[in-house]
């Protein structure tokens, strides 16, 4: 009988994963609060809250694994599901993800380096942590933040007030600002005897909190790759994680520094569909299914570029022999992911493509800084 993958949350990333596990012969169900979310073009969709637990009790009865493609799906509802169904990540994994200020702490456990912190419970907090963290810093909710949600930016001790009255209410971390020479990811994945692969250092580029480009394999890497690969390996051992999933990192003054871990396949990871010899969707369902990881190998330089907000006209990519395009189905709105496009190739080819679809697209804020990290 053909496995049947359940997955908590419909979006894109649901979507690649449900396309990537057919040719496995997998089969996929859907679940997620919105009832147009843009994976049920592609497998069974069961709308309801994730705190609908009679729902999805049920709908873990109809599947043989379950696995996530938003990473704040309560980790009490995974944990409770897990009673009905082998689920991965595990519900520790997802918990620690979920909290800023433990995985801060379980980095340094490990060894790794993190910007300075400090917890933030009341007003009175927020003045304590600015003296102890410095300024400029960034004060961040514990919970429930991504792509750029959930922070605010303290340059000055006169903004403290703002930032209080727009996030206090809630825990919350202040975090060091750090003038980043770089932005990178790391996508790992560990499968459920134990084996753990990795996918070439990808550089990112961000605009507004939200991912505008990635690059990979990364350049510059030498130096940094090595202590950024143990770091993963070592942080989904300790936490027995068995999935895909990206940690972020920081490049400053020849130093890497732990940003976050998202529990999950990830936006730096899309170049992997044509730009690695196994996707990170495929390798992601290897693991929770307990099969053998595929090949993480690059076969080439991937550039993916990130749409957000509304589709740009795909002719000028699909007139690049080495591009591809992916829309996830999503109607337009400003600050949504609604698809990427990945040009994959040798390294001249790929800065040549990149330069006719800036030009064609008018998009040089968003391509020019892939172009200068290649230096081509």
């Amino acid at each position: 009988m053909p496995k049947t993958v359940g997955i908590l949350g419909g979006g894109q990333l649901a979507r690649m994963m449900a396309i990537a596990g057919l040719p496995l012969g997998l089969r996929f169900r859907v679940a997620d609060p919105s009832a147009d979310a843009c994976a049920s073009q592609v497998a069974p969709l069961v709308q309801a809250s994730y705190l609908d637990l009679d729902t999805l009790a049920r709908f873990a009865e109809s599947v043989d694994v379950l696995t996530f493609d938003f990473e704040n799906v309560p980790a009490e509802t995974a944990h409770f599901l897990s009673a009905y169904v082998p689920v991965f990540p595990s519900p520790k994994a997802l918990a620690m993800a979920q909290d800023r200020l433990e995985e801060k702490r379980l980095f340094r456990q490990l060894g790794m380096d993190t910007p300075d912190f400090a917890t933030v419970d009341s007003r009175a907090d927020l003045d304590t942590a600015i003296d102890a963290v410095g300024l400029p810093s960034v004060l961040k909710t514990r919970r429930l933040g991504y792509d750029g949600k959930g922070q605010s930016r303290l340059r000055t001790r006169e903004d403290a007030d703002t930032a209080w009255n727009d996030l206090g209410g809630v825990p919350l971390i202040l975090e060091r600002f750090i003038p980043f020479d770089r932005e990178v990811s790391i996508i790992g994945v560990r499968n459920r005897t134990g084996a753990f692969a990795a996918y070439p250092l990808t550089q990112n580029w961000h605009r507004d909190g939200v991912l505008a480009a990635s690059l990979s394999p990364a350049p510059l890497a030498e130096g940094v790759e090595g202590p950024a690969l143990t770091f993963a390996k070592r942080l989904a051992e300790e936490v027995e994680y068995v999935g895909v999933f990206a940690l972020e990192l920081f490049v400053h003054e020849g130093r890497l520094l732990a940003n976050e871990m998202a529990p999950r396949v990830h936006n730096s990871g899309h170049w992997t569909i044509e730009g690695a010899h196994t996707s990170q969707f495929e390798n992601h369902l290897r693991a929770i299914l307990g099969l053998p990881l595929g090949s993480t190998v690059a076969r080439g330089t991937s550039a993916m570029l990130n749409w957000v907000g509304a589709l740009p006209v795909w002719e000028p990519l699909l007139a690049e022999p080495l591009s591809h395009w992916h829309d996830y189905g999503k109607s337009a709105r400003e600050g949504r992911k609604v698809g990427h496009a990945t040009i994959t190739g040798p390294p001249t080819g790929v800065v040549e493509a990149l330069r006719h679809i800036s030009a064609a697209l008018n998009r040089p804020e968003q391509i020019d800084p892939v172009l200068r990290a290649m230096g081509l």
